[in-house]
């Protein structure tokens, strides 16, 4: 059953690839160390206070993917209370993963939230209209209506993403990746979608052995 989790996760991520409002623009990988198994990793977002709803399902959404991609990672949220991480407080950080087992942290911040405009055509008619339109009155009048009919501008949301893989064993980041995601229609999308494209970013890139 869990061979036949991970095929069918697998699938879906080259169906998104082709469709998904998200995607991924750029990404580094450190070369000098190879797929690693790691035993525990912490999937963390950073994310505004505003956006606390959104933090929730992100984090448990790369989670469970990871998951049923066959590795153990935890959301931040399910074990540490809210208000550990705060933004410039490394060291308070640090002291609350201490003890807790963790070989390996992804990130997921939000770098950048904001609408922007699109613009929307008038009718376009793509049938050839010779077979009904025989005469030059009909066509003419028929042509202008689709030509001048005026299109509309409307707004969509913009996302701009970081995802950081660190390396809790030497202590390094070993992976960054950027991504943006347009057109959401609701948080459960866009957490789905994005957790599904970044688990399977971290087995492709080999930041993650593959799980036996």
């Amino acid at each position: 059953m869990k061979t036949v989790k991970i095929i069918y996760s697998i699938l879906f991520i080259f169906l998104l690839a082709s469709c998904s409002p998200t995607k991924i623009t750029k990404t580094w990988v450190d070369k000098s160390i190879g797929p690693r198994k790691y035993n525990r990793v912490l999937v963390l977002c950073v994310i505004p206070e505003t956006e606390k709803e959104l933090v929730l399902k992100m984090e448990n959404q790369l989670t469970g993917d990871l998951t049923d991609l066959g590795y153990d990672a935890i959301a931040a949220n399910k074990i540490f209370p809210e208000g550990t991480f705060v933004r410039g407080d490394t060291a308070r950080a640090v002291a609350a993963l201490a003890g807790k087992g963790f070989d390996g942290i992804m990130t997921i911040v939000l770098i950048d939230k904001k609408k922007q405009p699109y613009y929307v055509p008038g009718k376009v008619n793509e049938k050839l209209a010779f077979d009904k339109l025989n005469g030059f009155n009909r066509y003419y009048i028929t042509v202008a209506d689709h030509i001048y009919s005026p299109g509309y501008y409307g707004e969509e949301i913009k996302y701009v993403w970081e995802n950081n893989f660190y390396d809790l064993i030497d202590n390094k980041i070993v992976y960054s990746a950027r991504s943006r995601t347009l057109d959401i229609t609701s948080v459960n999308q866009l957490a789905h979608q994005y957790g599904l494209l970044m688990a399977q970013s971290l087995v492709n890139n080999d930041i993650l052995a593959k799980p036996n």
